[in-house]
């Protein structure tokens, strides 16, 4: 597994782990960021990834991006 700031731009990946604490999870959870949920890398900038979850746009920073894994 690897953490999804490891991903490319128009990289389309499943998660499979999120990691950190419940309120960390619960957080992404609410934004789409589930368990099995696949997820396309739109764009990366410095180090931010901006994400396609279902029918949305997500910007996550690098830190959270590194609690998910695919």
């Amino acid at each position: 597994m690897m953490p999804l700031s490891m991903a490319k731009a128009g990289e389309v990946v499943v998660i499979r782990k999120i990691t950190g604490k419940d309120e960390v999870r619960q957080h992404l959870a609410e934004l789409g960021l589930v368990v099995e949920e696949s997820v396309k890398v739109v764009n990366v900038v410095g180090g931010n990834l901006i994400l396609q979850v279902k029918d949305s746009r997500v910007a996550l920073d690098r830190t959270m991006a590194n609690r998910i894994m695919f």
